[in-house]
């Protein structure tokens, strides 16, 4: 079984947390396709490693001067704030490079933490007891919160390997004054507190879930860069605009609406713009919507209920022809071919005179009367003998035993 996470579909799973089990996974951004070629030449290597936090949730590159080869799924100690902490590797190599140019970082001039070393069995103890201490800091955390009736809600708390800095993610509509917040949590708590606000879907992507797709959510998985998401996308893409339907767990709009967005851009190209309205003999009419998949555009008039076909070319005829001040006697529509087969509805078929009702009464009676077999076991079996004896009257043996006994008891006199 591979990694359902993140589909690397490595026979024994992930190496993180003793394997993928939820959310275990070191959760891609990029697949690392090139991680099981042998390096040329060690110089060239890139020396900056992607490093994955709690559970894939947060990532951040680090710089290796240790001189040692990390691979996928190896647990390794950075340089943490006054300490160190624990993360799994998550890319490294060639593609590490245009990871970094996307994030617009440098490798030879931008500041990295540093690697320290391979996690140290001690090292993973010490992550592994801090990890199991955040859900108690979390749920004493937001009763401090409520305390203090401040306006947000604290979603998640990260603790660093060595227990000495904890990392509070809360998401808030107002800016929030946590000051005294703060105070209370470091005497609480004996850390160093970092509050960061987060938005909604980046709660979702931590929470994770089942999306209406079926699949797990792309916040969760693979998705990080969360781009802003319009009710345009569905109009373009001819979707009725339900709120209830177009929003996701996290309550704002799918992220899924702008995978396909420029598809329909681009095809909405060779649409006529100045075509919501085209002018015939008969009247007016109106545009419906527009089928890039069959380049069609559907009109309606205003005197009936059925929908026109246009094809592109046929538009642009007629909106030719109504700047000139000409109207078409018609509207030339298209024939639309269904690929899907037509139902077939069954023949009639004449079955009088060929069931016969003697056939149908003796299968009336044989459900009436019991099988042969039935009353041979009934016979045979002790409980029906005994009932049979007690049903049966008495024999004329018993009759003359019992007079008898009675003469025997009042012998006639003599």
């Amino acid at each position: 079984m591979g990694c359902t996470s993140c589909g690397t579909g490595k026979p024994n799973g992930c190496k993180s947390n003793g394997g993928c089990s939820s959310g275990g996974c070191n959760r891609l951004n990029v697949y690392d396709w090139l991680a099981d070629l042998p390096i040329d030449n060690p110089e060239d290597y890139c020396k900056i490693v992607e490093v994955s936090f709690n559970q894939g949730s947060r990532k951040d590159y680090y710089k290796n001067t240790t001189g040692n080869y990390f691979s996928k799924g190896d647990i390794v100690a950075v340089e943490g704030i006054s300490g160190f902490d624990v993360g799994t590797v998550n890319l490294s190599g060639e593609l590490v490079r245009f990871q970094l140019k996307k994030k617009r970082l440098d490798e030879y001039t931008s500041e990295f933490k540093k690697i320290l070393r391979l996690a140290t069995d001690n090292d993973i103890a010490k992550w592994k007891e801090t990890k199991l201490r955040e859900r108690q800091v979390l749920i004493r955390s937001r009763a401090i919160a409520r305390q203090l009736n401040l306006n947000l809600k604290m979603s998640e708390v990260e603790i660093q390997a060595d227990a000495r800095k904890a990392t509070f993610y809360y998401i808030a509509d107002e800016r929030v004054d946590f000051r005294e917040l703060i105070r209370l949590y470091a005497n609480e708590f004996k850390v160093k507190v970092e509050m960061k606000q987060i938005g909604a879907r980046q709660e979702a992507g931590k929470v994770g879930g089942i999306g209406s797709c079926g699949r797990e959510l792309c916040c969760s998985t693979w998705l990080t860069d969360f781009k802003s998401v319009n009710t345009n996308a569905a109009r373009y893409q001819n979707l009725s605009i339900n709120q209830t339907k177009l929003s996701g767990q996290c309550g704002r709009l799918k992220c899924c609406l702008n995978y396909e967005l420029d598809t329909y851009l681009d095809a909405l190209q060779y649409f006529p713009e100045d075509a919501d309205v085209i002018e015939v003999a008969k009247g007016k009419a109106f545009l419906v919507k527009k089928d890039i998949f069959r380049n069609l555009m559907w009109y309606s008039m205003s005197d009936s209920t059925k929908y026109y076909p246009l094809s592109i070319e046929t538009v642009k005829d007629i909106k030719a022809q109504n700047q000139r001040g000409i109207k078409p006697a018609a509207l030339q529509t298209v024939e639309i071919v269904s690929d899907k087969p037509k139902d077939v509805e069954p023949e009639f078929v004449d079955v009088v005179g060929q069931i016969s009702l003697k056939s149908l009464e003796k299968n009336n009676n044989k459900r009436k009367s019991p099988p042969k077999k039935n009353r041979e076991n009934n016979q045979n079996s002790p409980r029906g003998s005994a009932n049979q004896k007690h049903r049966h009257k008495p024999t004329n043996n018993r009759r003359n035993n019992n007079n008898q006994n009675n003469r025997d008891k009042n012998p006639p006199k003599s």
